[in-house]
């Protein structure tokens, strides 16, 4: 709600209805809420979005990475270089690979993910399931820079910046990730 609140016209995207429920509940609070479009949609499958249709993307809190198979991820950033009009920027939030080692069985998890990814075809080195705020089976892919950076200039992404964050959030920076084409 903040870009609305500072003057853009914001397309709020969820395949989740109640998500979006409680989006339009949150909306009734400010003024600005008629600069809000909330949309039902799967962020695979975008074709309800015109080319051009919007000056900025922004995927965080690892929406990237809750998305499985990285065919998925990229058509998601496809989508996002083809929504965005030519000079606009798009600002992504994913969670790195080895910052699991610092978190309790992440190491663990690493090792599964690895061993998982040689011997299943539909497994990639840096998927993980846990449970997470309720949710039992959370998916989440954690990337490497390459892998990121790779998949964003595939999508025709030009990198601008890539500023890592502490894993808690005591270092925060200016930016995060941010793209443009």
């Amino acid at each position: 709600m903040t870009l609305a609140e500072r003057g853009y016209r914001v397309i709020a995207i969820d395949l989740s209805q109640p998500m979006l429920e409680c989006l339009t509940q949150r909306l009734q609070e400010i003024p600005e809420h008629r600069r809000v479009q909330p949309i039902r949609a799967n962020l695979v499958e975008l074709d309800c979005l015109s080319d051009g249709a919007a000056d900025h993307a922004v995927c965080l809190f690892s929406t990237l990475g809750m998305i499985q198979g990285r065919a998925h991820r990229r058509s998601v950033l496809q989508h996002a270089a083809r929504i965005v009009r030519r000079g606009g920027s798009l600002i992504v939030h994913v969670h790195h690979r080895w910052a699991a080692i610092g978190e309790p069985g992440g190491t663990k998890r690493l090792i599964q993910s690895w061993l998982a990814s040689r011997v299943q075809a539909d497994r990639e080195f840096g998927d993980a399931v846990f449970p997470y705020r309720g949710l039992s089976q959370m998916f989440l892919h954690r990337f490497s820079r390459r892998e990121l950076m790779d998949d964003l200039q595939q999508a025709g992404w030009m990198i601008q910046d890539f500023v890592p964050l502490s894993v808690d959030g005591s270092s925060p920076h200016p930016s995060t990730l941010s793209f443009w084409k």
